[in-house]
């Protein structure tokens, strides 16, 4: 993943589009997963590591633009923002609510119960 601070909004759009074509998981949010930087993308990390689950992220926080183009883009104000094949899952409250109810390792195909 590429350092954002010396591109413009155009190129940060076409790395965020990438970035969710390119993985089946991808999740954008504050920190990383080793070192998650809030509660709430923590909690989704749990829920994705819990899972079993292969994902990109990329850690908001490096350049604030990407959070604004993010969201202008996803027309989704909150982060973390959870994305599986292209399509916006929603944030860590949604993400919880589908995994309490054992629908998201069916929406992200893991073989984990849960």
């Amino acid at each position: 993943m590429s350092d954002t601070l010396t591109m413009t909004e155009q190129e940060i759009l076409d790395q965020i589009q990438r970035e969710v074509a390119d993985n089946h998981v991808f999740v954008f949010m504050k920190g990383t997963p080793e070192m998650p930087r809030c509660g709430f993308s923590n909690q989704v990390v749990q829920i994705l590591n819990h899972l079993n689950v292969d994902y990109g992220a990329r850690d908001v926080l490096t350049d604030p633009r990407i959070r604004e183009v993010l969201s202008r883009w996803s027309q989704w104000p909150t982060i973390p923002q959870v994305f599986v094949d292209g399509e916006l899952i929603g944030g860590c409250d949604i993400t919880t609510e589908l995994f309490q109810n054992g629908e998201l390792h069916k929406i992200v195909g893991s073989e984990a119960a849960a």
